[in-house]
């Protein structure tokens, strides 16, 4: 395993670890879930590079255009649920409560 390899993998479990074990605060979470898809961003534009193909892959985009797209939903639920709890602690959410 190259050290490049090493550096997704660990990256991206690291920011797993992050989502799991650090759930007091809603930005965190996000931010965990913005490096996991980072490190996967780079590891996908990594890809045809260490494969030696020549054709360029559009996937890196596509999961660029997805990230972009979880980081805008992301913040929006943030600042609603910062009006509506006036915190955004995770233990503050009640998923029951209509």
């Amino acid at each position: 395993m190259s050290y490049l390899h090493l550096s997704f993998y660990s990256a991206f479990t690291l920011s797993s670890l992050g989502l799991a074990f650090h759930r007091t605060h809603l930005i965190s979470a996000l931010l965990c879930l913005e490096s996991m898809m980072l490190s996967m961003y780079i590891a996908l534009t990594m890809w045809p590079i260490q494969t030696q193909t020549s054709s360029p892959t559009m996937l890196p985009i596509i999961m660029l255009t997805f990230s972009a797209c979880e980081a805008g939903t992301g913040l929006a639920l943030l600042v609603a649920s910062a009006r509506t709890h006036g915190s955004d602690h995770l233990h503050n959410f009640n998923l029951l409560q209509c």
